[in-house]
């Protein structure tokens, strides 16, 4: 029997094979009860090209006094920051890969806003 992890985790694998196979930039989301964590990394040699976390000092400070980064608000500032951090970098598409985590709630809410600020995927 596979533990939760272990059964996000596999699922994540086809995705990232899939993706890698179309050699392309990805944006990865990894989230925690507390955080959410995203990353463009690059399609050829596995560099990260950008990152936004809610574990970031100013991302923390603009959330407020709480700093909780685990709702759907937080993800969607991550979102944000991150197709704007992309498009600095030179990164206009990108493919997502949700690591396995279902595509609701903050996951989805941060592929929303990375999708307004301009990222195609």
């Amino acid at each position: 029997m596979l533990t939760k992890k272990e059964q996000r985790l596999r699922r994540a694998r086809q995705t990232r094979i899939r993706i890698a196979q179309q050699g392309i930039a990805r944006l990865t989301v990894n989230r925690t009860n507390l955080h959410i964590y995203a990353a463009v990394i690059s399609g050829d040699g596995g560099k990260v090209l950008a990152s936004a976390s809610t574990a970031e000092a100013e991302v923390r400070a603009s959330l407020g006094a709480s700093g909780k980064g685990g709702n759907i608000a937080a993800a969607q500032v991550i979102g944000k920051r991150l197709a704007e951090k992309a498009k600095a970098a030179g990164v206009e598409k990108v493919a997502f890969d949700r690591s396995g985590f279902a595509y609701h709630g903050r996951v989805k809410a941060l592929a929303d806003a990375a999708r307004e600020a301009g990222l195609q995927f």
